[in-house]
């Protein structure tokens, strides 16, 4: 008889403890690699590393907003900078070396730019766009979600035009990918196959469950249960394969932005966070945002992202 997979068990609600004082504009896109915590600041421009025990990370200024990134297997970076995807060389001290355009995005579309993104099972970089005009809305003539590689260029996802991507992130096998119009204040999932970029069966993951809650980025764990750090509610949220809630995260910053699982022993959670849209009552009381917060988990949880492939 075939016994059921043993269901996630729940760790505890806790509270995210201040890490790294920082005053990021808006921190995102953070990754455990090679030691070191990585992360940008969108509106900085900026790429972070941070390695634990040291005092201050280290940066690199880059010529263009940086929505999200990814490692690549030659040591270098693929940057999705606002319009155009790029491969950087870095050097000591996080120095920016060759930095080589490998494909514009949304060129003819000035409202747009580059946000969320991660590499999927197979390392291809799959990203979505944030449509930066006043009315934020999803854009109907355009794609909001890509795939690119070096082997197949740039390639459109089939998916729903949405305002802000995010969320994006894959299961443990790489068939299913998950991603969000942050507006909508839902996760959604659907089929996904790397080789072909193809993608089916779009339904529903999670819905938020609190009023101030909208969804941000997003990382799979060794569960296969997702974690999604959700702006407003100053928290990260921890749902089972099944979109079940889990677990709930507090951090003394209200948005919380993206979530990643890594540490030495890989059972440490962080979570990037903003100080964009807080008014100055808010920011004199959450002075630590834009921070990072971190909390030791129970147990190795860590998955690390597939590198790029160059």
């Amino acid at each position: 008889m075939t016994r059921p997979a043993p269901r996630p068990a729940t760790i505890a609600e806790g509270r995210l403890d201040l890490a790294l004082p920082q005053a990021a504009t808006l921190g995102e896109s953070l990754i455990w690699q090679d030691g070191r915590w990585w992360w940008t600041d969108i509106e900085a421009a900026t790429l972070f590393a941070w390695r634990p025990g040291s005092e201050a990370p280290q940066s690199c200024r880059l010529p263009d907003r940086l929505g999200s990134f990814a490692h690549c297997r030659s040591g270098r970076v693929l940057l999705g900078l606002a319009k155009r995807l790029c491969l950087a060389t870095l050097g000591d001290g996080l120095a920016l070396g060759q930095l080589q355009t490998l494909a514009p995005v949304d060129a003819a579309e000035p409202r747009t730019r580059i946000n969320d993104g991660r590499t999927d099972r197979r390392g291809h970089f799959v990203f979505g766009t944030l449509n930066e005009a006043r009315e934020r809305r999803p854009i109907s003539t355009i794609a909001s979600f890509y795939q690119f590689s070096l082997r197949h260029g740039l390639r459109r996802l089939a998916l729903p035009a949405v305002a802000i991507a995010n969320s994006i992130c894959f299961s443990l096998d790489g068939r299913t990918m998950y991603f969000c119009d942050t507006l909508s204040r839902r996760i959604q999932q659907c089929d996904y196959d790397a080789e072909t970029a193809q993608v089916d069966n779009v339904r529903p993951f999670a819905e938020m469950d609190r009023a101030d809650a909208w969804p941000d980025g997003s990382v799979i764990d060794a569960e296969g249960c997702l974690w999604n750090a959700q702006w407003g509610a100053g928290r990260v949220a921890r749902y089972d394969p099944d979109g079940r809630l889990l677990d709930s995260f507090a951090a003394p910053a209200a948005h919380t932005s993206c979530p990643a699982l890594g540490g030495a022993g890989g059972d440490q959670l962080m979570v990037t966070t903003a100080r964009a849209e807080l008014s100055r009552e808010a920011l004199a009381a959450q002075p630590l945002s834009g921070s990072l917060f971190a909390l030791g988990l129970p147990k190795a949880l860590a998955v690390p992202d597939a590198l790029f492939e160059d």
